[in-house]
């Protein structure tokens, strides 16, 4: 067992006590034997903080204190990984069975690819399957257009990537991931697997809900960054996105309804 890598996986956290030991029984019952597990908890005042003493006997490390948002805790959890292998999974959002073991395998069959994930289920409140994540294979020069099909929720990379790229950029709230995958993906191949890894919670508080018209913006800040341009595919997807936004949001409402 020593020679597997040690998988290091933070989960960020703030008031989702009606959550989180979901979350946490999910990385908790993985069969995988060699993981470091790591919930930094922005200071809840709902009950969360009772439910992670509750498992404190099975954490590597866990804090409960004010910090900057999901984007400092997250930074704040990798800080301390000792692992091989880094992800990160909310506090509303949960693992499949068997999932760090089929992200591990990948990545060891083929050393190659710094970066895997898979596909991912949109659940709601309850937890029940209310639709699939659009996942497919994106590389670096898709993501620059704006081409994002991977699923945080499933995402499993090196770390000695976070020593090159790391950390997250905090003056980002919605779309620190795009800008990792981005700064990823111009090192080394990134992999889609298709495979059920995770599921993402669609609810009334989740940022994907309340916060969506921050996402966009914050992606083509990476573009103009990166040097982008004006006329490119980005842009125009961005202005379209700009459009159909109420269409999409109350879309994405009536999921969680389901």
């Amino acid at each position: 067992m020593s020679d597997l890598p040690l998988v290091s996986i933070v989960t960020p956290s703030f008031n989702h006590a009606r959550f989180i030991e979901a979350t946490m029984r999910s990385v908790l019952t993985q069969d995988y034997p060699r993981i470091e597990y790591m919930v930094v908890d922005g200071g809840s005042d709902d009950g969360t903080v009772d439910i992670i003493r509750k498992y404190a006997d099975r954490l590597a490390w866990w804090v409960s204190e004010k910090d900057k948002g999901q984007t400092d805790a997250i930074n704040k959890g990798f800080a301390r990984a000792g692992g091989d292998i880094l992800a990160w999974l909310n506090s509303d959002d949960t693992y499949e069975p068997g999932a760090v073991s089929a992200a591990v395998a990948y990545l060891q069959e083929h050393p190659e690819v710094g970066m895997v994930y898979g596909d991912c289920n949109f659940i709601n409140e309850q937890g029940n399957v209310i639709g699939k994540f659009n996942a497919a294979q994106t590389d670096y020069r898709l993501l620059r257009q704006g081409y994002v099909h991977i699923p945080q929720q499933t995402m499993f990379f090196r770390a000695g990537l976070w020593k090159q790229v790391g950390p997250l950029d905090p003056s980002f709230y919605f779309a620190m991931d795009y800008d990792l995958w981005t700064r990823i993906a111009a090192r080394t191949q990134i992999q889609y697997v298709p495979q059920t890894w995770a599921n993402f919670r669609i609810h009334t508080s989740g940022k994907t809900i309340v916060a969506d018209d921050r996402c966009w913006p914050e992606m083509i800040r990476v573009h103009y960054r990166d040097g982008g341009s004006f006329f490119s595919v980005i842009v125009a997807k961005y202005y379209i996105r700009r459009l159909i936004a109420p269409f999409w949001n109350w879309r994405r409402r009536k999921m969680f309804n389901m």
